[in-house]
């Protein structure tokens, strides 16, 4: 339990005082003992009413800080799913050529396990500056978006249209004066929830699959390879200028 000034906090203070009073002058306690009650009642009641304070993330911005903790809660809940799958794929993917399949998916899951610190360093960075990167960071980020744009296809390629229509829309806000916060989470979100469609999709594949069909398995290989690039691209958005 954090520490708070009880100051801020009038119901723990007037609790306090109460008993000051009581222990005065009707329990007669001498002042060494009733002074350091109440003080401490007063900063175990400011502690615990900050404790049940929502979270704030010293944004400045409550939109910003709504969607923010959204995406946070969105990334937990992902790296949860991906726990359970990994372990699930383990207790499925038990013979020796399926190691690669496995190795494939394991990896997989271990990207989506990262994301929240990473959302959390994020979250640090947003407190210390409106608009996290540079135009030439974001340029660098689109170049880089633009290659792999040019040999995707499928759900990847869509993601990475999308991309490159944010990068340019930030690079537009940044040229401009604006924040870019609130579009660089934006673009999290749809991130993060595309990679849990694709997680879904991977546990399905992975229950209802042949797994002695080799083709089968090469679909369920795809999906953890599409996984891997989401998260790579959710890596692009966190990552911060090593200028």
């Amino acid at each position: 339990m954090k520490l708070a000034n009880p100051f801020y906090y009038p119901v723990p203070m007037l609790i306090s005082a109460i008993a000051l009073v009581v222990g005065v002058r009707m329990a007669k306690l001498p002042n060494w003992v009733i002074l350091p009650g109440a003080g401490a009642i007063a900063l175990a009641g400011a502690a615990l009413r900050k404790s049940q304070e929502p979270e704030s993330l010293n944004l400045e911005d409550p939109l910003l800080e709504r969607e923010l903790m959204a995406v946070r809660q969105q990334a937990r809940l992902l790296a949860e799913k991906a726990t359970e799958l990994r372990a699930e794929a383990s207790r499925l993917l038990t013979d020796s050529l399926q190691m690669d399949l496995l190795a494939s998916v394991q990896m997989a899951c271990d990207r989506a396990t990262e994301l929240p610190p990473k959302i959390d360093t994020l979250t640090q960075r947003m407190q210390g500056s409106n608009s996290l990167l540079s135009v030439e960071d974001l340029r660098r980020q689109l170049a880089e978006v633009q290659t792999r744009l040019s040999t995707s296809s499928g759900l990847v390629k869509e993601q990475l249209d999308y991309l490159v229509e944010s990068l340019q829309h930030n690079i537009h806000l940044v040229q401009t004066g604006e924040d870019t916060r609130q579009a660089q989470v934006a673009s999290l979100s749809t991130l993060i929830l595309d990679s849990a469609g694709v997680l879904q999709a991977m546990q399905n594949k992975l229950r209802s699959t042949n797994l002695a069909d080799v083709q089968q398995t090469l679909e369920l290989r795809s999906l953890s390879d599409e996984l891997s690039i989401f998260q790579e691209n959710v890596d692009l958005l966190v990552s911060q200028s090593s200028a």
